[in-house]
């Protein structure tokens, strides 16, 4: 005769039960993301909180709504809290920097208007680089795996003669190497080869940047 699986029994299936009801209490207290425990990590900002306060009011009040044509105004502020800015830079209006002090840009590059460059950490561009309107440059991330949500500084660098253009997302520890093309409303996750065009979400390299 064929024999027949066997079937759980009662109390078993009871204690089986039992069990998952305690691991699901468990999962559903365990935290995983507590805010209150945020803490900025000692030096984070690179200055004083009287200092990057006082930055973001002159940039709400002058470096910000400054006219297009301001161009060496806007440089000196920004030099005078720390950025490094090469000749012949043209920062247009709206641009948003969190820190200055990390801030590099190379001769000739051109920020776009309403450009963020979220500089909790070293944000580097080179020369001749265009980095197009409303196009966001994130140097920061947390971790999310731990409760606490700690803050991590990570450095983007975009190198000589690259354009990232419009509303384009260009994350946390990427370097986007020379004389690359970055594609209108590109999310750019990983670093990019030089002299390609990229473009989507993620950003990937499609062709060869060609000259006329």
């Amino acid at each position: 005769m064929e024999e027949r699986p066997k079937t759980e029994a009662p109390r078993a299936r009871v204690e089986r039960r039992q069990r998952d009801s305690v691991r699901d209490r468990c999962m559903q207290n365990l935290k995983i993301q507590q805010l209150e425990s945020f803490r900025l990590p000692p030096g984070f900002r690179g200055r004083s909180a009287a200092f990057v306060q006082l930055w973001w009011i002159v940039q709400a009040l002058l470096v910000k709504p400054l006219p297009q044509a301001c161009y060496p105004l806007r440089r000196m502020l920004l030099r005078v809290f720390g950025a490094r800015i090469g000749r012949g830079v043209r920062i247009r209006p709206g641009v948003e920097v969190t820190y200055p002090w990390k801030v590099v840009i190379g001769d000739h590059s051109w920020i776009g208007d309403n450009v963020t460059l979220y500089s909790l950490g070293p944000i580097s561009i080179g020369a001749n680089t265009v980095i197009s309107q409303n196009a966001y440059v994130c140097a920061a991330d947390h971790d999310y795996s731990d409760p606490a949500f700690a803050i991590r500084a990570r450095a983007v660098t975009i190198e000589d003669e690259v354009w990232v253009a419009s509303d384009a997302w260009v994350g946390p520890g990427v370097r986007i190497h020379a004389g690359a093309v970055v594609g209108a409303r590109s999310t750019v996750t990983k670093d990019l080869p030089a002299r390609m065009i990229c473009v989507g979400n993620p950003c990937r390299p499609i062709k060869p940047r060609s000259t006329a």
